[in-house]
């Protein structure tokens, strides 16, 4: 056998537009077996697809419009008072949402969490509140008391400041509004007992805190749309969570029912090409942008669902460990026959073994799909489907 030379490979792969209605199991095949054919490589046992979450919801038709989250809303709240605690600052998540929000109740009392959201998106930076004798964990602000210390604050990236943006746009939904910012969910239940917790991942502690302060009627944006309203598009388990904008009407929603279609996707492969070849769908990976410090993870989960050969965590050494302790002594051939006969003989369960220091503890599923995430990006690439492999080969893979 000759040794690898090249470790994973990662392709993008582009695909038709995908529309409502379209098979979009259909789709991913042929493209793959088409980039295969004409870029020339061959599938393997144990590759990996990566779908991403939008092009499956497309094919759903799983869409929502702005009117449709005010009805929802107004039958879970009434009232004409709404507590929005913990919203994310992002015009493509949750600004249209907001909306919705605004135009199932007369007034909004809208509290921001700071210096940063939940996703990194920062207000002010933590120097700012040093100078200003601020502690974000104690102390509740008022807009004017926040506008005093800081000023406006400009996104670096989006030249946006989302409190006036945020403002602006819940008066021309009809809505007036007050704004608050506090990392304690029990201040907004001195302003009103209806709240709907915005947070994406602390959700449930969000609720309970706000249960526990006296909030009467609490929601959060998974029990927003959790079922269809007037034949809207929903989603069972994760509601608004996860939801894109589409238009300036609508939003598209996080696919549901999603393991029937992962499932196929293989199913198809197996038949067409006799490998048998991993599949998931993934939403938002998990990467710290170092300038805009977002970390991403805007879904409320990387992927909603997977073949059953991606579960679980990497069991890999650290190669530097071992030329740098067990073979220190070796060079060149002896050290990689000594390197590679570690690596064939390594335990099935590593953890918590010194000679695994140092590899990434994460879920395969989180790996791989920010992995995928950053490959099709979120623009114009037209390549809503990645191809991986080599992924599970390591230092002593041969060809």
């Amino acid at each position: 056998m000759m040794d690898r030379v090249v470790g994973t490979v990662v392709r993008g792969i582009r695909t038709p537009i995908v529309h409502e209605g379209d098979s979009i199991e259909k789709i991913v095949v042929e493209s793959i077996l088409k980039a295969s054919k004409v870029e020339g490589f061959s599938l393997r046992d144990r590759d990996i697809v990566g779908v991403t979450e939008s092009v499956v919801a497309r094919a759903q038709g799983n869409y929502a419009s702005v009117d449709t989250i005010a009805r929802d809303l107004k039958h879970k709240f009434g009232g004409d008072t709404l507590g929005v605690v913990f919203p994310i600052l992002s015009r493509n998540r949750f600004a249209i949402l907001l909306r919705g929000i605004a135009k199932s109740t007369k007034h909004i009392f809208l509290m921001l969490s700071y210096p940063s959201d939940e996703v990194g998106n920062h207000l002010v930076e933590l120097d700012q509140l040093d100078e200003k004798n601020i502690n974000p964990w104690a102390d509740h602000l008022t807009e004017e008391v926040f506008r005093q210390a800081f000023g406006e604050t400009i996104h670096p990236f989006t030249g946006i400041d989302y409190i006036s943006y945020y403002r602006s746009l819940i008066e021309e939904s009809g809505a007036s509004c007050t704004i608050l910012f506090s990392n304690q969910p029990k201040t907004m239940v001195l302003y009103t007992k209806n709240v709907l917790a915005c947070d994406i991942h602390t959700r449930e502690r969000t609720k309970r805190q706000l249960l526990a302060a006296g909030a009467e009627k609490v929601y959060s944006l998974d029990d927003i749309l959790s079922a269809s309203v007037d034949g809207s598009g929903y989603n069972p388990e994760y509601g608004l969570l996860g939801s894109n904008k589409a238009t300036e009407e609508t939003v598209k929603l996080f696919p549901r029912d999603c393991q029937p279609v992962v499932d196929g996707i293989q199913e198809i492969l197996k038949q067409r090409t006799g490998k048998a070849i991993e599949v998931m769908i993934y939403g938002d990976g998990a990467f710290k942008d170092p300038v805009g410090k977002i970390w991403e993870l805007a879904d409320p989960v990387v992927s909603p669902a997977y073949t059953s050969g991606l579960e679980g965590t990497p069991n890999e050494v650290k190669i530097k460990y071992l030329a740098d302790n067990q073979f220190a002594g070796l060079t060149g051939d002896a050290l990689q026959k000594a390197i590679t006969e570690h690596i064939q003989g390594k335990k099935e369960n590593l953890t918590g073994a010194m000679e695994a220091q140092g590899t990434t503890p994460r879920r395969l599923t989180d790996l791989i799909g920010s992995l995928c995430d950053l490959t099709s990006g979120s623009g114009d690439k037209g390549t809503p489907v990645v191809y991986i492999q080599g992924y599970f080969d390591h230092y002593a893979t041969k060809v």
